[in-house]
């Protein structure tokens, strides 16, 4: 517990992000009954109330002080309370002894989890931030962040009137964000944030060139353009693909009127799409089943530096899984359908990472929205996987009679 709580001091100032304390004690959660001679009202006839199911600390500036603000999660319920860094220190020592096991530190730099025993021994890991992972700039400390009562801070300013948000429906002729779009705003913000994250990946020396295969209705991709194009600098050519007619129409009626002469729209399917030799960025989001498969597979192919993809509807496993071992679950078919889905999107994680990719798997938007929330980031690396993690890799698949779109993909081009 001592070295825990000499990073924890250390912690404690303007780079600190957030403590999560979790993982409740059972002492916490429930209450003993009264002594036997206790009167009703005694305050010392029950335990102190059960801790909420998590306790998250962030830091703020107040009148140029630096203090840490409580949020305690309790019957669907948040209870707030603000501490300075002497009163925090102790708080969390006392809550990590008496109510939780469980410690994450987030700071600028890295991250901090611990679990802690009833002896106050503390198993500690660290681990280095995403952005110092993927050697991405460090998040610039600002006095805004740590304002007590600031506002999200947005990629696309909330109140600034963007052209292509207004003709999508998403801003008002003033910039203000509609009520019934303010999940999407969101939605292109978080998207952006991704974007924003793998920048240092992209060479700013030469045009770009982006590939959005299924690109629908384009609110993503129109922001991803005005993001790296206008809001950026960077020269990028973007072409956008998909197979209704009449969406490509309009969209390319759209770039058009906003000027956008990097930015075109084509019909068509990811399949069979030939119109690139080189690629840098290939986006896919929400392309059904296989198309999925075919976009990483050409994104492979084409060396591309970042790939960002939002699967859709896995079937293809869902059809193959098979084992013995799992039928006790597979049995039920909603679960067979998720377990499918999540194990299809691990295996095309493992084969981008046997290219040389470094990739994460990654909540896109929260799941109230839509199940459809996992955003496969694969970053060019260079760095393979061990002979013995690809062994694993094939021996999970021939257990489970596992052999996917991308697999065969990449074994027609040579490239597995």
């Amino acid at each position: 517990m001592e070295k825990l709580l000499s990073i924890l001091n250390q912690c404690l100032n303007e780079t600190l992000v957030q403590v999560i304390l979790s993982n409740r004690r059972k002492s916490s959660i429930s209450v003993s009954k009264p002594a036997a001679n206790a009167s009703k009202s005694s305050p010392n006839a029950r335990r102190k109330p059960a801790v909420g199911k998590k306790t998250v600390i962030r830091p703020f500036l107040e009148k140029e002080e630096l203090l840490f603000q409580f949020a305690e999660y309790r019957d669907n319920q948040v209870f707030h309370s603000n501490r300075d860094k002497e009163e925090t220190l102790a708080c969390i020592e006392n809550l990590l002894k008496e109510s939780y096991k469980q410690i994450e530190i987030w700071t600028e730099d890295c991250q901090y989890s611990a679990l802690v025993n009833r002896q106050g021994k503390a198993a500690i890991r660290r681990h280095a931030a995403v952005h110092k992972k993927l050697e991405l700039p460090q998040g610039e400390i600002s006095r805004d962040r740590l304002s007590h009562n600031r506002k999200k801070a947005y990629i696309l300013p909330e109140s600034t009137p963007i052209p292509f948000l207004q003709e999508l429906g998403v801003q008002t002729k003033e910039g203000k964000i509609i009520d019934k779009k303010y999940k999407k705003f969101r939605q292109i913000n978080r998207f952006l944030e991704f974007v924003r994250d793998v920048l240092p990946a992209l060479p700013k020396d030469r045009k770009l060139t982006i590939l959005d295969f299924g690109c629908g209705k384009s609110y993503l991709t129109f922001a991803m353009y005005y993001y790296l194009k206008i809001m950026e600098g960077y020269d990028v050519s973007m072409t956008g693909l998909d197979l209704k007619t009449d969406v490509i129409a309009r969209c390319n009626q759209l770039a058009e009127k906003f000027g956008y002469e990097d930015l075109h729209f084509l019909q068509g399917d990811i399949q069979s799409y030939e119109g690139a030799r080189q690629v840098d960025m290939v986006v896919t989001l929400h392309a059904c089943d296989t198309a999925t498969d075919f976009a990483l597979g050409k994104a492979v192919d084409w060396d591309a530096k970042v790939i960002l993809s939002v699967p859709c509807c896995q079937h293809e496993m869902n059809r193959q899984l098979q084992g013995e071992l799992l039928q006790p679950v597979m049995k039920y078919g909603i679960l067979k359908e998720r377990m499918a889905a999540l194990i299809t999107d691990g295996l095309r994680a493992n084969l981008l990472e046997q290219q040389g990719y470094e990739v994460q798997l990654l909540e896109f938007i929260d799941m109230e929205h839509t199940p459809k929330n996992i955003l496969i980031r694969a970053v060019k690396s260079g760095k393979r996987p061990t002979v013995k993690t690809e062994e694993a890799y094939r021996r999970l698949c021939d257990t489970m009679n596992l052999h996917g779109t991308l697999e065969k993909l990449l074994e027609e081009t040579g490239l597995k």
